[in-house]
C-alpha cells in the first residue's frame, strides 16, 4: 500500500518539525521524582515516599488528587493515559482492545472529561474514538499527572462537566551546570515490552531535554484463554530547549511526534496509523510587581493524522476498506495571578482554539491509491474563552474560591449522509456559554479539611456528537448545549497512623446529549438526542499505617444515573467498585496485594449510551487478586514485579465494548480484560 501522508497547507510542515526534533536535544526529567530518588535515613520516612501505588494517590486539596505517573503501581504500568487514570478511584475505562481505551469519570465520557497535555487540546482524529486524547500519553513521559474532580475550575478551558486532568511536564531551572537521566524498561505477559529513556542538560541559563518512549503488546488472553485481537506497537518522542535568564523567566520551545498502530477487538477496522506532530511556545514571568505575581503564555499547534482498514492487522473477510481522517488543532492561553491583597488571589485569563476535521476513504483495490485521494473537510470549529478564578482567604483556615468563564463557540457543518450534503450542510452555529463555581473550604486541623461547592458548566456539542443524527432529521446540527449544574462536598482527614477522604456530589444535567441505536439491518441509525438526567455518588478511602513498613488502604466508588427523560438508567454508568491493599516497605525491599470488587450492573438502558459506546445488557460482578514486589538496592535503581490478576479470572467491565467478529478469534459478549499476567520493571535515576 502507497505510504499516505496528507500534508496540510496549515502549520509547521513534517521536515521542520523533524528537524526541530533533532535539534532539540537532551532530555526531560521529572523533578517531581526528586522525592524518590533521596536516601532517606528512617525507614519510615522512605515507606512514605516511596510505597508501590496501588489504589490510587490520597486526595491532599478538596477534589484535586496529583500522583507523580513514574511511581510504581499496581496493575502493571500504564501504557496510555487511560491506563493510569484508571488507577484513581471514580474513574473506569472503556476497554477496546489492548490500548486506547477511554476514561470514564463517574459516568462521564468524551468531552465532558477535559484533558490537556502540558496546557494544550489535542482531539483525536478518529470518528469511532479510536484515538481519544488519552491515547497520544505515555504517563512516564510526563512529570505529574493532575485531576480536578467535577465542575470545580475556569481555568483550564470549557466542557468540565466531570472534572479536568492535566498532564504536566515540569520547567526546570538548574542551580548548576550539569545532566540528568531516567530511564525504564520493562517485559510482561503477551509479549508486552515498555522502553523509556529521558535525558536533560543544563545551567543556570538554558536548558535541553529529549524524552523517547515506545510499547508493545502481542493479542492477550482472557481468563478462559480466548485470545483477544489486541495487539497494538507505539512510540513517541519529544524535544524541548528553554532559557531560564533568571530564577522569575522562563521561555521554552518544544516539539513532539509519535506513530503506532493497534488491533481492536470491538469493530470491524483496526487503526494502522497514529501520527501525531506537534510545536509548543511558552513563556512564564514571575513576580513582575506586588500585584502582578505572574503572567504565562502558551500558543501550540497539533496535528493528528490517523489511518483505520480492515486488512492490514487482521484477515480481510469482504471488501476492503480504508478511512483517513485528520485534525488539526491550533490555540492558545494566556493568564495573569494578580495578588489583590494579602487574603486575596485572582487569576485572569483567556484561551482560544481551533480545529479542523478532513477525512478521506477508499475500497476495494482504491484503498492503494487514496493517498491521492483529496482531503475533505466536514466540520471546523472555534472556541475562544475568558476566565477568572479567585481564592480569598477569611482566615487562617477558611478559604472562598469562585470562578467565572464565558466561552464563545462557532462550528461549521460540512458533513454528508450517503455522500449527500445534510439538512445543515454549509451552515454555521454559534452560541455563548457560560460556566462558573463557588467553593468553601475549613481546615479544623493539619490534615482535616472539610469543603463545599456548587458547579455550572455549559457544554457545546463536540464533533462525534455532531456528526450523528437528530431523531427528528439527518442533522445533529440543532442539539442543544449540555447545561449542568453539580454540588460537590466532602472531608479530608489525617490523624496519627490514619488518614480518610469522603467525597460526595450531585448533578443535574438538563439537555444531557445521548447517544441512541435505533433500528436494525438496513434501517439501523445511531441518533444524537437531548434528555435530562440525574446522577450522583462519590468516593471514599481509608488508609491505616501500622508500622513503620506496614501499611493499609480501602477506597470506594459509586455513581448512580438516571435518564430523567425517558425514566430509565443513565447508560454507560460503572457500577460499584472497591479496592484493597495491604503494603510492605521498608525502603529497601517492598511487597503488596491488591483486591479489586466490582459489583453487578443490572441498572442499563440497553441501545444507549455515549459516544463511545452504548449499553448491551446487565454485567456480573467480579473479585480480581494481584500481587507485587520490590527491590531498592540504591536511590538510582529499583526492580519491581507483580502478578495481576494472579487466579485468571475471566471478566469484562460493564461499560466495555461489545466483542466484534473478527476471523480467526473467539467472540466475547464485551471485550474481556486480561488474564493473568506477570510483569517485571527496572528503573534507574542518574544525576
Amino acid at each position: 500500500m502507497t505510504p499516505l501522508h496528507g500534508t496540510r497547507r496549515h502549520g509547521p510542515t513534517r521536515i521542520a518539525l523533524a528537524v526541530a526534533l533533532a535539534c532539540a536535544a537532551p532530555a526531560l526529567l521529572a523533578q517531581t521524582v526528586a522525592s524518590q530518588q533521596q536516601t532517606v535515613a528512617a525507614a519510615d520516612k522512605a515507606a512514605t515516599l516511596d510505597e508501590v501505588v496501588v489504589t490510587a494517590e490520597r486526595m491532599d486539596t478538596p477534589l484535586t488528587v496529583v500522583t507523580d505517573p513514574r511511581a510504581p503501581r499496581q496493575p502493571v504500568p500504564a501504557q496510555d493515559g487511560a491506563d493510569i487514570l484508571k488507577t484513581i478511584p471514580g474513574f473506569s475505562v472503556i476497554r477496546k482492545g489492548g490500548t486506547d481505551g477511554d476514561p470514564v469519570l463517574r459516568g462521564l465520557a468524551g468531552s465532558r472529561l477535559n484533558i490537556l497535555l502540558d496546557g494544550e487540546q489535542i482531539l483525536g482524529g478518529c470518528g469511532g474514538r479510536m484515538d481519544p486524547p488519552t491515547a497520544y500519553v505515555f504517563p512516564e513521559s510526563y512529570d505529574s499527572l493532575r485531576v480536578i474532580k467535577g465542575p470545580q475550575t475556569v481555568q483550564w478551558g470549557p466542557g468540565n462537566a466531570a472534572g479536568t486532568v492535566l498532564f504536566e511536564r515540569n520547567w526546570p531551572r538548574w542551580p548548576a551546570a550539569g545532566a540528568k537521566f531516567y530511564g525504564s524498561a520493562l517485559v510482561g505477559s503477551f509479549g508486552r515490552n515498555d522502553e523509556m529513556a529521558d535525558f536533560q542538560i543544563g545551567n543556570t541559563q538554558a536548558y535541553a531535554k529529549v524524552v523517547g518512549t515506545h510499547t508493545q503488546a502481542s493479542d492477550y488472553r482472557d481468563g478462559s484463554g480466548t485470545t483477544v485481537h489486541s495487539k497494538y506497537n507505539r512510540w513517541s518522542g519529544y524535544g524541548a530547549v528553554g532559557l531560564t535568564p533568571d530564577a522569575d523567566t522562563r521561555i521554552e520551545l518544544s516539539t513532539a511526534a509519535s506513530d503506532g498502530e493497534a488491533a481492536y477487538a470491538d469493530r470491524g477496522m483496526d487503526g494502522t496509523k497514529f501520527s501525531r506532530q506537534n510545536a509548543t511556545l511558552k513563556f512564564e514571568k514571575r513576580n513582575l510587581s506586588p500585584v502582578v505575581q505572574k503572567v504565562e503564555a502558551i500558543a501550540y499547534w497539533n496535528y493528528i493524522d490517523h489511518i483505520m482498514d480492515n486488512y492490514s492487522l487482521r484477515t480481510a473477510t469482504g471488501t476492503k476498506m480504508l478511512s483517513n481522517p485528520d485534525r488539526e488543532t491550533y490555540g492558545g492561553r494566556a493568564a495573569a495571578t494578580l495578588r489583590l491583597g494579602e487574603l486575596t488571589q485572582l487569576v485572569l485569563g483567556a484561551d482560544h482554539a481551533t480545529n479542523i476535521h478532513t477525512l478521506r476513504t477508499a475500497m476495494g483495490n482504491g484503498v492503494y491509491a487514496v493517498g491521492g485521494v483529496p482531503r475533505v473537510e466536514d466540520a471546523r470549529f472555534e472556541q475562544t474563552g475568558v476566565f477568572g478564578e479567585l481564592t480569598h482567604y477569611l482566615g487562617e483556615k477558611q478559604r472562598l474560591i469562585g470562578g467565572l468563564r464565558s466561552d464563545f463557540w462557532s462550528g461549521t457543518d460540512h458533513f454528508k449522509v450517503n455522500g449527500a450534503p445534510r439538512a445543515s450542510y454549509g451552515q454555521t452555529r454559534r452560541d455563548t456559554l457560560t460556566s462558573g463555581f463557588f467553593r468553601y473550604e475549613q481546615d479544623f486541623a493539619a490534615g482535616q479539611t472539610a469543603y463545599a461547592g456548587l458547579g455550572y458548566v455549559e457544554r457545546f456539542p463536540d464533533y462525534w456528537e455532531l456528526a450523528k443524527q437528530s431523531q427528528n432529521s439527518n442533522s445533529a446540527w440543532n442539539t442543544r448545549p449540555e447545561k449542568t449544574a453539580q454540588f460537590d462536598t466532602g472531608v479530608l482527614w489525617r490523624h496519627g497512623d490514619w488518614d480518610a477522604t469522603v467525597a460526595a456530589f450531585y448533578g443535574k444535567t438538563d439537555d444531557y446529549i445521548l447517544i441512541q441505536n435505533v433500528g436494525s439491518g438496513m434501517a439501523a441509525r445511531t441518533l444524537s438526542r437531548n434528555v435530562d438526567a440525574t446522577r450522583y455518588g462519590g468516593e471514599a478511602s481509608l488508609g491505616y499505617r501500622f508500622t513503620s513498613s506496614w501499611r493499609s488502604d480501602l477506597t470506594l466508588a459509586w455513581v448512580r444515573g438516571s435518564n430523567d427523560t425517558d425514566d430509565r438508567p443513565l447508560a454507560q454508568t460503572p457500577p460499584l467498585e472497591a479496592r484493597w491493599s495491604v503494603g510492605f516497605d521498608n525502603g529497601v525491599w517492598s511487597a503488596g496485594t491488591l483486591t479489586r470488587l466490582v459489583a453487578r450492573q443490572d441498572r442499563v438502558a440497553i441501545g444507549q449510551g455515549n459516544i463511545v459506546g452504548q449499553d448491551i445488557g446487565e454485567a456480573g460482578g467480579f473479585a480480581v487478586f494481584s500481587v507485587n514486589a520490590g527491590w531498592k538496592p540504591s536511590k538510582k535503581l529499583r526492580l519491581t514485579a507483580g502478578v495481576d490478576n494472579l487466579f485468571n479470572r475471566t471478566y469484562a467491565e460493564a461499560i466495555s465494548r461489545a466483542g466484534a467478529m473478527v476471523a480467526g478469534y473467539g467472540q466475547t459478549t464485551r471485550v474481556n480484560e486480561p488474564g493473568r499476567t506477570g510483569w517485571l520493571k527496572l528503573t534507574i535515576a542518574l544525576e
